[in-house]
């Protein structure tokens, strides 16, 4: 697959470090030692991932993004104690490394940790062809992954689009497509975009948020995207089999996010992962539905615009080199 897009490389977040190690794994069980290994050509942005034995047969397929801590490392663990193999996604082997034995040792499920940084398309590209040569199926997607409103700077990511933005929305419509073969061939499947009641409608003549710039109002438009991005997908997956829902989980729950932004947690973890599960579980939702905690609710109006949905997704294909039609995509320069 060819990436056409120019990249600029400009400082990120200072607890990001461009160098990752290798290490050895031991786990738990009978799992046996887990070696990290780097999907090919190598570079600093590496996708790695564990090489553990493949679900059973019947197990249910889980990936979980943003997994290794807060309220994604809680939806793995609850997952995997359910008999489910999960896959655990972040940006740090050592958290990773830590899900993946407690869900391995507790049992009964099972899980594989891949890290990929969703500030780099391409290690989302990566990650996404690295998951579909390691698995046949891919029952539930939930999309976690993201970075919250503080600090109140204005980052660019090597891809150069604004921070947030990419993090929390584009990486997830790169990675969400370039799944869909396997969600598709696994019905019934689940997605599930982990949104929030702040939501800022989308200034489509400054995206990138290069005028009047907050952490706020950045982290508030990527997420109002999202919810856009889940109508867009109940529309084009309907009669699939792939039901779509989004939510808010719950106000301030006490993960490094919230900490992050200085303000006092009013929910707890628990809390926000019912929510979430309640989406992943139930059949008594329309697809496409939005949620605030375990009600369902309306978002912010922009969501049920078609225009806006029309011009988000145009610039989506645009920004992650993706064409779709008919709900079918593929990457520029892919067959």
């Amino acid at each position: 697959m060819n990436d056409t897009t120019c990249r600029q490389t400009v400082p990120g977040p200072s607890t990001r470090s461009s160098q990752h190690a290798r290490s050895r794994l031991s786990l738990v069980g009978t799992m046996a030692a887990a070696i990290l290994i780097a999907v090919s050509p190598p570079s600093s942005g590496d996708v790695v991932a564990q090489e553990t034995p493949a679900p059973a047969a019947g197990q249910k397929v889980t990936l979980v993004t943003g997994a290794t801590s807060g309220l994604g490392r809680e939806l793995a663990l609850r997952l995997g104690a359910r008999g489910d193999h999960v896959i655990v996604h972040g940006r740090s082997e050592e958290r990773g490394a830590e899900v993946v034995e407690a869900i391995n040792g507790a049992g009964p499920g099972s899980a594989r940790f891949y890290r990929a940084d969703f500030a780099s398309l391409d290690e989302v590209r990566r990650f996404a062809e690295r998951l579909l040569a390691d698995y046949e199926r891919l029952d539930i997607l939930i999309n976690n992954a993201g970075f919250g409103s503080a600090p109140d700077e204005r980052w660019v990511t090597e891809d150069g689009h604004e921070y947030r933005f990419q993090v929390n929305y584009l990486s997830t419509f790169l990675l969400t497509h370039m799944l869909m073969p396997r969600l598709l061939a696994s019905v019934p499947a689940r997605i599930v975009n982990v949104s929030s009641g702040a939501q800022t409608p989308i200034d489509f003549d400054d995206v990138m948020i290069e005028n009047n710039f907050s952490g706020r109002r950045a982290y508030a438009q990527s997420k109002l995207a999202q919810i856009l991005f889940t109508h867009d997908l109940a529309e084009d997956l309907a009669g699939t089999g792939i039901v779509v829902g989004s939510l808010h989980p719950a106000t301030y729950m006490p993960t490094e996010m919230v900490r992050r932004a200085g303000a006092a947690p009013r929910s707890t973890i628990a809390e926000g992962a019912d929510a979430v599960m309640q989406v992943v579980d139930s059949d008594d939702f329309e697809s496409g539905q939005y949620f605030s905690g375990l009600n369902p609710t309306r978002a912010n109006a922009q969501a049920y615009d078609p225009e806006a949905r029309a011009q988000l997704r145009e610039l989506s294909e645009r920004l992650t080199g993706l064409r779709c039609e008919m709900g079918h995509c593929r990457l520029v320069g892919q067959g």
